[in-house]
């Protein structure tokens, strides 16, 4: 449904910290699913491990929260540009088994409740049918405008 182009144009996100490539689906006010390549030229490989690649599970969890991010801002109609979501909390996360380079990480967001104020989803990452990880995500649209100082 949309590309890396689309989601840079919705999402502030740029490289090494944009972390999805692509919606595959989109039910809004429902469901997301997006995807993530994970390449073995990601800076965060240099460091976690060098002789034992895995992507760290903040990025996994990054990753749910980008995807549900761009649900957030088209669900809610959020004008592109003068809103970001931020983080507000995570509950029950869960690692079930390493992601790799080379793996395709499958991004899967259900809403719980869905407010600008304040949005509630249950997040699951996927690689092929194994589940790598679950959570509930927390997050909040705020205007640009009041984030800077």
């Amino acid at each position: 449904m949309l590309d890396t182009r689309e989601i840079m144009q919705i999402l502030p996100h740029r490289c090494p910290i944009l972390l999805v490539d692509r919606i595959l689906e989109m039910e809004l006010g429902k469901k997301i699913v997006g995807l993530k390549n994970v390449s073995a030229n990601e800076p965060v490989f240099t460091g976690h491990f060098p002789s034992f690649p895995l992507m760290p599970g903040v990025y996994i969890l990054e990753s749910m929260a980008q995807v549900g991010g761009i649900l957030m801002i088209k669900s809610l109609d959020l004008e592109i540009g003068k809103y970001a979501i931020v983080f507000a909390g995570i509950d029950e996360a869960r690692f079930k088994r390493p992601v790799y380079p080379g793996d395709q990480l499958i991004l899967e967001l259900e809403v719980i409740s869905l407010k600008k104020s304040l949005s509630k989803m249950k997040g699951t990452a996927r690689v092929g049918s194994d589940v790598v990880a679950t959570a509930v995500l927390y997050a909040a649209a705020r205007e640009l405008s009041d984030l800077k100082r």
